[in-house]
């Protein structure tokens, strides 16, 4: 159970202060259920096992919950067979061919506008996609890019970010490069060539602008702290797919929609 937790804590880029915090105990306290040296009362099994969106059961039998297989489909046919096939719990998600050359575009458009700032790393435009996508949904009801997200500690994530930009690497789209912002470990991407949005419509490509306008002075922690008041995220379970209609039960500092102008 120890190794388990210690497991869970590290995987979701945690501290033990942090989590201690969440658990209501002190550090040291909390030091000793991951060596081992005290037992875990039940009260601090429900909150921790809550905090990480697992069930009690999973939790005290050391299960954590499936990561997402992410499939950029290629082949329809192929891909409904696999699905078939799999007789595992896994979170399969399939991502349309389109979705995913959108998403691409996009993540191009945003490295060539804000990629070089030193406050601009993975967290950020994870971030920065989840608003693109769901400010447009809020305003237009249509889906811009589409992709799905993911709650976690961080905030918002696309869940087909790593795959998409694996084959981007792959493609010799972008690059990828660590650097330290402060004292922080910072993942960054540089593009190798330009987004195309010739394939947007206007409305598409202003609110893209917008967006990139809005929060290009945001570093991670910034972003992460106001991504965590958005109603969307806050309904959500942990490592849940964030659902797209929660944006309209928005609060009015989250909201982009003029709702009093509808009749």
């Amino acid at each position: 159970m120890n190794t388990f937790l210690k497991e869970l804590r590290q995987k979701n880029d945690l501290s033990q202060e942090f989590l201690a915090k969440q658990i209501g105990i002190s550090r040291p306290t909390y030091a000793q259920l991951e060596n081992g040296s005290r037992k875990m009362l039940v009260v601090e099994a429900q909150k921790i096992s809550q905090f990480f969106g697992l069930s009690l059961e999973n939790f005290l039998d050391g299960k954590g919950n499936p990561s997402p297989i992410v499939e950029i489909e290629k082949n329809t046919k192929k891909i409904k067979s696999q699905k078939l096939k799999s007789k595992t719990p896994e979170m399969r998600i399939s991502v349309p061919q389109e979705n995913a050359a959108k998403f691409k575009e996009v993540l191009l458009y945003i490295l060539e506008r804000i990629g070089a700032r030193p406050n601009i790393g993975e967290a950020v435009i994870c971030k920065l996609l989840y608003f693109i996508d769901f400010d447009y949904y809020e305003k237009y009801e249509e889906q811009l890019i589409g992709a799905k997200y993911i709650k976690n500690h961080h905030g918002p994530t696309p869940v087909a970010f790593p795959e998409i930009v694996k084959e981007m690497e792959q493609d010799g789209d972008l690059v990828r490069v660590e650097k330290k912002y402060f004292q922080y470990d910072q993942k960054k991407y540089l593009p190798r060539r330009k987004g195309d949005l010739s394939n947007f419509t206007v409305r598409e490509k202003d609110l893209i602008d917008e967006e990139i306008e809005r929060f290009k002075d945001y570093n991670a922690a910034r972003m992460k702290e106001y991504s965590h008041q958005d109603v969307p995220w806050i309904g959500t379970k942990n490592s849940k797919i964030i659902d797209y209609e929660a944006v309209f039960y928005r609060t009015p500092g989250y909201s982009v929609r003029q709702y009093d102008d509808e009749i």
